[in-house]
This record gives C-alpha cells, structure tokens and sequence, in this order.
C-alpha cells in the first residue's frame, strides 16, 4: 500500500514538544547543508530550534508527513493584502522524487488563495560569481511551476547579519506568481 501523504500545520504544541522541534529543525538543516553547499561558511546551519518553535507559534508552519514520518516542511507568511511568502520549502532528502515538494508548494498556493491573496512570493539565494547546480535546478523548476524573477538585490544590505557568514558573494533572486492565471 502507498504511504499517504498529509499537510498539517505545525502547531504550538508541536513547537512545544522538543523532541519533534528538534527533528523538524534537524530535516531543514540537513537539506539545507546539501542545497546550499559552498555558499555558507562551513559549519553554519539554515534555521535553530528556537526560530523553527517561533514560526510555530505565529502559525506560519505546515509540515508534510508520510504515514508518520516527517519528511518535508514550508513556512508560509503574509506580506500584504495581496501577497503572501513562501520559504523553507524543504522535502527529505530519502524521499526525494515522490512530489512532497510540489505538493508543499500547491498547498502554500491554495491557502494563499484561500486567503485572498493575488500574488505568491519567493526568494532564491544564489551566488554571484558562479552558478550553483542545485540553485539552477531550483530556478528551472519554480519557472515551470510559472514563477518569474521580477527581481534581483544584494544579500548583504538586505541581511547584515546573516552576510558575513557567505562564503560567497550572494544576490537573492525574487520570484513572483500570480496566483489567478
């Protein structure tokens, strides 16, 4: 029988139980460390358990689970009235293949909608003097999904205190999708 795949939103109490919090942070680190290789100085881990509780209790995290086991999540928030984000999108790196992302991504474009929202918004980090092939995979794949870069800036102004941790000079690319075409 297939494993069934829910999303669920990772709740307070989720945030409140440290062993899940742990995991959950440990599976976005770890796809993180694979995604973004040679753009961070070693060593540097993407989120903690302190931030991934936080955006728990303000209600902006949906986790995917196969059966029982976690094996993706997605932080969705609110820009605007018109606008909503999405960000660590992550999938298992064991379960890669089976559609978890695209099914995050679905679910993040639906409850966009289903709040009103025109317009989704992501960002890519990608580094300036080489073409990372995970980065390039990433823009490939959210183009086909109708995403367009409507914009480039530089990482380190928008992030002062993440840019000296770069171990490369960085822009992040802003993708947008309109959510009603």
């Amino acid at each position: 029988m297939q494993p069934l795949l829910t999303i669920a939103p990772f709740t307070p109490a989720d945030a409140a139980d440290a062993v899940t919090v742990a995991r959950l942070t440990e599976l976005i680190n770890e796809v993180y460390a694979d995604g973004e290789r040679g753009l961070w100085i070693p060593g540097q881990s993407r989120t903690t358990v302190g931030e991934v509780a936080n955006f728990a209790r303000a209600g902006e995290l949906w986790v995917a689970r196969l059966d029982d086991e976690l094996v993706g999540s997605i932080r969705l928030a609110r820009l605007d009235d018109t606008t909503s984000e999405f960000g660590m999108l992550v999938a298992s790196t064991k379960h890669r293949g089976l559609g978890i992302g695209r099914e995050l991504v679905r679910f993040a474009e639906a409850n966009a909608r289903g709040a009103g929202d025109t317009t989704m918004q992501l960002e890519v980090l990608t580094p300036r003097d080489w073409t990372h092939p995970v980065k390039r995979f990433l823009v490939e794949w959210y183009t086909r999904l109708g995403y367009v870069n409507v914009r480039t800036e530089e990482f380190a102004p928008a992030f002062p205190r993440l840019a000296p941790f770069l171990a490369t000079p960085c822009d992040f690319r802003i993708f947008h999708k309109n959510l009603w075409s």
